[in-house]
């Protein structure tokens, strides 16, 4: 087993990774900016070194620094958490080049599904559903339109590096994808370095389910359960369940057998997401892109398995085994809340003077601040994941009503008054929602 873990990462998912790391033993390194040293994933680990200012580039980006701290502190291990550096490619090469252990997937995998074009070619070859759409990057307005034609209006105009549902857009005519695609383009270069361009059929109402798979030591690929994670906002989720209303047994198994071909097909090792789309109206899902790290609602996973997913991602970057999980049981739902007003979702950062975490039967909170913290402008807005777990989804849904109410913030503005309306919503009640529930309650 690793016996020194470096976390290149900062917040809730820092701590969560610490807090299994202790549990097995393992000797934890933060690295921080400046403006972080007093947050509690810093406080909690065993040793921490500052790694630069706010500016992500120059601390939680900067590959340099992060690097020179795991060789000052002889750590053994990088785990990159979600966001950041975590689907970077030369970055897992680089910490392999200097002698430590990548906690995820190989840099060929990262690299493979990095492109969404490229995904999703390799996904159709493995025999994995993907939705109509150009096999090769529209390089320019001429060709968008040709595949637009041919595909057939709406369609979403995609940044083929994008990730973390930027850099996309929906149009409905011709007038409107010209309009689009050079917005798409234009914003792809300036925040992935790369204009390349996809289109896609756009489904109007469509749900977003993903399924997390383990690719173990052994080369084995395996599946759990799906999540759904269809309540979001500008293509952002804010809240997950497990399993999906949506979802049978049968398509379930239909699902888990195409994650399996879509790890299998990049040789994939350790934790990693594949999500789709899902028609409500005929059944049919298609590939969307994966996750070549862990996921920010992985807590839902956990809880209707049975199983820690950071400590199953460190058994395998170990070359340990990881214990089969079989079946699940109970109903998960996670509940991003952020620093941004509960209306339009604007950020809204700002002091802590407030802070009170629900506690209770079925009740989780991975949090990444306290009260006397600052939630900064120059990070993620996200401050916790309010998590419950409940013998069905009506009980699931009776305890994060309690738990929202039971959250006490303030300081920054937050979204809990949102997930308070959310949870009388019928549509919402009833299971039946799709990717544009937020809208319509807005």
């Amino acid at each position: 087993m690793i016996e020194s873990l470096l976390i290149a990462n900062r917040g809730e998912i820092a701590r969560r990774i610490i807090r299994t790391a202790k549990r097995l033993g393992i000797r934890t390194i933060a690295v921080h900016s400046d403006v972080d040293a007093d947050m509690p994933f810093v406080l909690e680990a065993d040793e921490a070194v500052c790694i630069g200012p706010a500016n992500p580039a120059q601390s939680y980006r900067n590959t340099e620094a992060i690097l020179a701290a795991a060789k000052s502190t002889g750590a053994q291990a990088v785990h990159p958490g979600y966001g950041f550096l975590s689907e970077n490619a030369d970055f897992a090469r680089t910490v392999e080049a200097n002698g430590l252990v990548w906690v995820g997937p190989g840099a060929d995998a990262i690299t493979a599904m990095g492109d969404k074009i490229n995904a999703r070619n390799l996904m159709a070859a493995a025999g994995v559903p993907v939705a109509p759409g150009s096999p090769d990057p529209a390089d320019s307005v001429e060709a968008a339109r040709a595949a637009a034609e041919a595909i057939g209006f709406p369609v979403m105009v995609k940044a083929a590096a994008g990730g973390g549902g930027m850099g996309m857009a929906v149009a409905e005519t011709d007038e409107q994808l010209i309009k689009e695609y050079e917005k798409v383009r234009t914003f792809a270069e300036r925040m992935f370095g790369s204009g390349d361009v996809l289109i896609e059929r756009y489904f109007p109402r469509v749900r977003h389910v993903e399924v997390q798979i383990l690719g173990l030591a052994d080369g084995r690929v395996i599946a759990l359960s799906e999540r759904e994670c269809s309540v979001q906002r500008r293509n952002q989720k804010l809240v997950e369940e497990a399993p999906s209303p949506a979802v049978s047994p049968e398509l379930r198994d239909r699902m888990k057998e195409a994650a399996i071909k879509a790890g299998e097909a990049v040789n994939y090792r350790n934790a990693g997401t594949v999500e789709c789309l899902l028609d409500p109206a005929t059944g049919e899902f298609f590939f969307l892109e994966m996750n070549t790290r862990l996921q920010v609602e992985h807590p839902i996973t956990e809880l209707i398995h049975g199983i820690d997913l950071v400590e199953a991602q460190l058994r395998i970057a170990s070359g340990e085994e990881v214990p089969v999980v079989e079946g699940q049981n109970g109903h998960a739902i996670e509940l991003r809340v952020n620093a941004e007003d509960p209306k339009r979702f604007f950020p809204g950062p700002g002091k802590i003077t407030t802070w009170v975490e629900p506690a209770g039967d079925g009740i989780r909170v991975d949090s990444g601040y306290t009260a006397g913290n600052t939630v900064s402008q120059n990070y993620d807005s996200l401050m916790a994941k309010l998590i419950v777990f409940g013998t069905d989804r009506d009980d699931a849904i009776a305890k994060a009503r309690a738990a929202v109410a039971g959250f006490e913030i303030a300081g920054p503005k937050n979204n809990l008054p949102f997930f308070a309306e959310l949870l009388e919503n019928p549509e919402f009640l009833a299971g039946d929602y799709d990717t544009g529930i937020v809208g319509r309650m807005r």
